[in-house]
């Protein structure tokens, strides 16, 4: 506006007068529907060869001009018909939005039906595209795997579809024999859903191969177990994939996104087995939150015989298991004596016994892992 007002200042050498207001709420263009603040200006002039200048200067600063009547009564018959207009556009806007509210009303009442017909369809036609047109362009041929357990199953769905559309012509089901291997199909349930998906991670099983994925169920969370031998830790584990089992339900019906819960809850079951295996090692360990408990009694006491020794002046004392009165001759009834937290030969004790035992659970699983190969291969 102001380079506005210099240029009909020079232009017109100081011969118009103008006047201008800013309007204070923007307005929407009409072609790029953004907000815009727009001003209100009136020239007063005199003369055609001014007119002209000040039209040249009001198009080229892309203003939109109005005629002003010159009389007063006909400038109030003027505004008073822009006001009409004005009030007729707002009547039929307002009736357009409630016409459009009450459309939009009703087809959301039925967007949920209308989401599950597309999608019915979309499925429908998109199994029809797998399929071939036979030499009559009348019926369609398709060819495919299915397992031989399931073949009297898909009968009667072809059988049920027949009747359900009304056909004259039955479904005909011929078994065709393959040239090629057929492929794998494991069949799984919710359970067994996450392992059998870690072990495809890793490779699926060739057909009629023997799915390690039922093994994988047990070995899996043990093994993790055996590392993570803490029952609080573990028991926090088992709670919360508990809890994502017992409400599965609803916390499938609730649609929760996310990458890292889609994973987690995926893989409740896995979380649920590494849970319960951690307790159950931890409790062996006796290892809870880092923490020894002594529920039955320690085996060890300090007796007459026990020998003491002076290291770096700190007393030690070194209990010999074959006095009685040192040790009871039996040991503790479940898992590591509380004892050994506070000795100071516990790390070289529980390391040796967990590097054995860790020996021990890998050659066995590698010779049932060979075991299954040899099956495989016969």
């Amino acid at each position: 506006m102001p380079m506005f007002e210099r240029m009909l200042w020079r232009v017109c050498r100081g011969n118009v007068f103008v006047r201008q207001a800013e309007i204070l709420e923007p307005l929407e263009d009409p072609v790029t529907e953004e907000e815009v603040h727009k001003v209100v200006f009136l020239i007063f002039f005199q003369g055609e060869k001014l007119k002209n200048k000040v039209k040249k200067i009001c198009d080229g600063c892309r203003a939109t001009t109005y005629p002003c009547p010159e009389s007063q009564q006909e400038r109030q018959e003027m505004g008073q018909g822009v006001r009409g207009r004005l009030d007729d556009l707002t009547v039929v806007l307002n009736q357009t939005t409630d016409h459009r509210h009450r459309v939009l009303a009703a087809a959301a009442k039925h967007l949920r039906t209308w989401f599950i017909k597309v999608r019915k369809i979309k499925a429908i036609y998109h199994a029809l595209n797998m399929l071939n047109l036979d030499v009559t362009n009348k019926c369609l041929i398709a060819e495919c795997w299915i397992p031989v357990s399931d073949l009297g199953r898909i009968q009667d769905g072809l059988r049920k579809g027949t009747e359900k559309s009304g056909s004259s012509v039955q479904p005909i089901l011929n078994t065709i024999k393959p040239t090629m291997m057929p492929p794998t199909f494991h069949r799984t349930n919710k359970f067994t859903n996450g392992f059998q998906a870690l072990v495809n991670a890793y490779g699926v099983a060739t057909y009629r191969e023997i799915n390690p994925a039922l093994y994988t169920t047990t070995s899996f969370p043990f093994l993790f177990a055996v590392m993570f031998g803490d029952a609080g830790h573990g028991l926090i584990m088992l709670l919360f994939a508990l809890w994502m089992v017992l409400r599965e339900k609803a916390l499938i019906a609730s649609k929760m996104s996310g990458e890292i819960w889609n994973i987690f809850f995926g893989g409740r079951y896995i979380l649920l087995m590494m849970g319960f295996f951690s307790v159950y090692t931890g409790i062996i360990y006796n290892d809870i939150f880092s923490k020894s408990f002594n529920i039955f009694g320690s085996s060890w006491h300090m007796g007459e015989n026990a020998t003491v020794h002076y290291l770096s002046y700190v007393e030690e004392v070194t209990l010999n298991p074959l006095y009685e009165k040192e040790y009871d001759q039996t040991p503790y009834p479940f898992g590591f004596d509380p004892i050994w937290q506070i000795a100071v030969n516990k790390i070289a004790f529980q390391n040796s016994y967990k590097m054995k035992i860790s020996i021990i659970i890998g050659v066995v699983q590698m010779i049932f892992g060979v075991m299954l190969s040899l099956v495989n291969h016969l």
